[in-house]
């Protein structure tokens, strides 16, 4: 496919359609994870690399020389945001084996948070009072679903819901790190030259971990490699690599609460296609922390 086909593609498509199906498609993720029976080290280095695989011809097309502008420093931020992002789909994709859907998806969008407090101590960005005011919020909803439920005694999805939040947690803050480093990047190359740069580092970050845990790499049904496909194509392609692309065309603002979506769009399918019923703390605590993102998102944007 040419470079013209690409463009009349991108301006044929409007920037809010995409979005939706953007928020749609990263909805989908957890749902996959957990039909999949395959290690979380493996499912999370398939994704990673079929995404990549899928991006390549996109590179070779239209940025073929990028690749070659990269500087020693280009190439240092590459790699700490790829192996922050192999830590954040380690963490968070182990967590959805011990705890709910619901309660996961939502502590991992707290990235929001957690990039608003490192621009502000790394990249010296101010933090206004509405900004913190969001964060203490979130912060006060994550403490809720994580606690609360053990603390009443009810019942709730995971083997073990306590650990896996505080999986979700490390994978917020591992997805925050991966953000902060890939800024001054992203203001030189263009979109899928960087995301196919450190999904590598990603994916051989994660075959690393994955062989270190003894998982086998192969010999899973043909059901399985479907799975690791459709995470590919759908969360990973159609989904954040679509997000990124809105954000060229749509205030950040309009793309990070949009990702509010995400939460609920993945609980109600955990509810439809998984049975799992969130308990009442979950849905209250959850809201709180997306209540909390929404004011830092549009504080940070405004």
């Amino acid at each position: 496919m040419s470079t013209g086909v690409f463009r009349r593609v991108e301006r044929a498509t409007p920037p809010l359609a995409a979005l939706a199906v953007a928020v749609v498609a990263v909805s989908t993720s957890a749902i996959l994870v957990r039909y999949s029976s395959a290690p979380s080290l493996v499912k999370a280095f398939y994704r990673v690399l079929f995404t990549t695989l899928l991006l390549v011809p996109f590179a070779l097309v239209r940025h073929r020389d990028a690749f070659g502008r990269l500087s020693v420093r280009d190439w240092f931020v590459a790699i700490a945001g790829g192996v922050a992002l192999a830590i954040h789909f380690a963490s968070w994709f182990e967590s959805l084996e011990y705890t709910s859907v619901a309660a996961s998806v939502t502590i991992v969008q707290s990235q929001v948070l957690f990039v608003a407090a490192g621009a502000a101590l790394l990249l010296a960005e101010h933090v206004t009072r509405r900004t913190l005011a969001g964060m203490v919020v979130a912060l006060c909803g994550i403490a809720v679903m994580s606690v609360g439920d053990a603390l009443t005694g009810a019942n709730v999805a995971g083997a073990a819901p306590l650990y896996g939040n505080a999986l979700a947690l490390v994978g917020a803050v591992c997805s925050a790190g991966y953000v902060l480093t890939g800024r001054s990047l992203r203001q030189r190359i263009p979109l899928v030259p960087y995301v196919i740069v450190v999904y590598s580092v990603c994916a051989v970050v994660l075959l690393g971990l994955t062989v270190a845990d003894g998982a086998a790499l192969v010999d899973y049904p043909a059901r399985e490699w479907l799975l690791f496909v459709g995470m590919a194509v759908g969360p990973g392609l159609f989904g954040h690599t679509v997000l990124n692309w809105a954000l060229a065309h749509v205030e950040s603002s309009v793309v990070s609460v949009s990702l509010l979506g995400e939460p609920i769009g993945s609980a109600l399918l955990a509810l439809v296609l998984l049975g799992e019923v969130p308990t009442t703390i979950t849905v209250v605590g959850g809201a709180v922390v997306l209540v909390g993102i929404a004011v830092t998102s549009r504080a940070r944007a405004s």
